[in-house]
């Protein structure tokens, strides 16, 4: 039975092709593997495209909800400038602080606004300015465009993003004395005004009181 078959395949091939069966599969065989080179020079292998897949199923992966920070100083907000991937991803406009976790192909590593992560730009974001010295939330000195264009940002990211807590203001602290704890002279002697009067007036009667007994003793 399988000589009759191979028989009739024989005779078919060489019906429709002209080739002898020999020849026949030597085409077929050398097909194949033309075929095989240039799907390695030009396709994916299996891996890659289990990887590219496994890949594309991480990005596609629900975003974890936005945390709460509450008050920071900006030195506790350079933390989340996106080096470290467990981390949100956090930017400051005008004190105000954003989770930009979701935009990390633009604020994040290697991004074209990466510099502005983990700060407040208000200042950059007003002037479009990549320097570093105008990384800061000081906006004074800004001209009205710049306050517009800053304002546009602020619009904009309040509309995209979740807020997520505020810059605490740090206070100057003052030296200078109060009026109740006097003032201190050359020899560190710290001189207190008087209760109920002016220091002043004070020593001048206590100076006019004592003269005035001393010319009574003379005269007498």
């Amino acid at each position: 039975m399988a000589l009759q078959l191979w028989d009739t395949l024989k005779d078919a091939i060489t019906a429709y092709t002209g080739l002898s069966p020999a020849s026949f599969f030597t085409v077929v065989a050398l097909a194949l593997a033309l075929y095989y080179v240039v799907s390695g020079l030009f396709g994916s292998s299996p891996s890659s495209d289990h990887h590219q897949t496994s890949r594309s199923l991480e990005e596609m992966e629900p975003m974890p909800p936005p945390v709460q920070l509450g008050e920071i100083t900006e030195e506790d907000l350079r933390q989340y400038d996106g080096s470290d991937p467990k981390k949100p991803l956090l930017m400051a406009i005008k004190g105000q602080i954003y989770d930009v976790s979701q935009s990390r192909m633009f604020y994040g590593p290697g991004g074209p606004y990466a510099l502005f992560a983990g700060k407040d730009a208000s200042r950059a974001l007003a002037k479009m300015s990549f320097e570093e010295n105008d990384l800061t939330g000081d906006i004074s000195g800004l001209g009205p465009f710049e306050l517009d264009a800053l304002q546009d940002w602020e619009y904009k990211f309040m509309s995209k993003y979740v807020t997520v807590g505020t810059i605490r203001k740090t206070v100057l602290e003052t030296n200078e004395p109060s009026p109740s704890e006097g003032t201190e002279d050359a020899h560190g002697n710290v001189a207190k005004p008087a209760e109920g009067a002016a220091p002043e007036k004070v020593v001048e009667e206590t100076v006019e009181a004592t003269s005035a007994a001393e010319v009574e003793k003379k005269e007498e």
